[in-house]
Parts: C-alpha cells; sequence; structure tokens
C-alpha cells in the first residue's frame, strides 16, 4: 500500500497495490501494520454499503461528533463517483476547504478521512457502490452535517444532482449553524 499526501493534515489517498496474472488480480485492502505507519492505529469497528442506481446520485455532507467521531475510509468497489471531504477543523490550515476525488471500481484507492471532515459524494455512474470502514459506531444523535451547495464552501460538483434525500437538503448552511456546527465539531 502507499499512502499519498493530500494537503489536508490527515486525510489520504490510499493507493492498493495489485498482484496481477492470467486469472485476474489479487491486493489487500487493509493492514494494521500498514495503517500505523501512518499514524493509524485505531480498529474499523463498522462497516456499511451504499449502493446507487443512478448518476446524479448525491449523498452527503454527513460527520460525527463527541463520542462518535469516527476516521473512515471509503472505497468505491463498482461504477464512479466524486468523492468529496470538506474540513471543518477550525484550528486547520484547510478549515472549510474542500478535497474531491474520483474513485472507480478497479481503480484500487481510497480515501482515509481524519475526524473533523463531513463526507459526501456523487455518482457518475449507473450502479455505484461505495463501502465505508468506520472507527466508531454510528450515533444519529452526534451527526454534524453540511449542504453540499454551501457557499462558503463552494464544492465544485462535476455533474448537477438529480437524485438527493430531503434529509440532506434540509441542512442548514455554514452561516445559518455556524455555532452549533463550530462546537459540535470541536469536540472530534
Amino acid at each position: 500500500m502507499e499512502f499519498e499526501e493530500t494537503g489536508f493534515d490527515g486525510l489520504y489517498l490510499v493507493k492498493m497495490k495489485p498482484i496481477a496474472d492470467e486469472r485476474g488480480h489479487f491486493f489487500r485492502t487493509y493492514c494494521a501494520n500498514e495503517f500505523g505507519s501512518i499514524g493509524m492505529n485505531e480498529h474499523f469497528v463498522q462497516m456499511n454499503q451504499s449502493f446507487n442506481k443512478s448518476p446524479g446520485t448525491l449523498r452527503g455532507m454527513h460527520a460525527q461528533a463527541g463520542e462518535a467521531a469516527e476516521i473512515k475510509f471509503v472505497r468505491c468497489l463498482s461504477g464512479k463517483v466524486f468523492d468529496v471531504v470538506v474540513d471543518l477543523r477550525k484550528d486547520s490550515s484547510t478549515y472549510l476547504q474542500y478535497f474531491g476525488i474520483e474513485l472507480f471500481g478497479g481503480d484500487f484507492k481510497g480515501l482515509l478521512i481524519p475526524r473533523g471532515f463531513v463526507h459526501g459524494f456523487i455518482t457518475l455512474e449507473m450502479d455505484s457502490t461505495l463501502l465505508y470502514h468506520h472507527t466508531a459506531f454510528y450515533d444519529p444523535l452526534r451527526e454534524v452535517c453540511v449542504r453540499y451547495d454551501d457557499p462558503a464552501i463552494g464544492i465544485q460538483w462535476p455533474v448537477a444532482v438529480k437524485h438527493i434525500s430531503e434529509k440532506d437538503l434540509s441542512y442548514p448552511f455554514i452561516n445559518e449553524n455556524f455555532k452549533d456546527c463550530h462546537e459540535s465539531m470541536q469536540t472530534l
């Protein structure tokens, strides 16, 4: 495995190294020793999978705070997505900046997301599936969310949003909930 720095403290693009022959390929998707080499020594306690039928499906922008704050490792198993994280760590040099990358099935890449980032994605192809590893159990009472189209962040989504949940549409902009969002994220 190779851990590529992204310019955001603690956020890594993880590149797997497949071994291929006429049968296909084999590669390691996680190794505690290798993740430990970059200081990620926590255990994943929950795995979730998201299947999305149509292009233009947006899910996000989500995180958890307090005792439920988590590190996530995200991979695309099929299809193609534009995966995005936003740094909500007030003392960070990349505060309110976003990082976006295309992930697709067969690209042998994943994104290791530290605490203090909200995460989301938009699908670029039919039948896109993501696999998430989490270091904390989901707690709906500790969820922190921001709008995917918040002008304070200015995410440049590569395609129009065609499908989004009412819940994801209901999040306030940061300038509307700055105090609550800021206080929640400081407990990460």
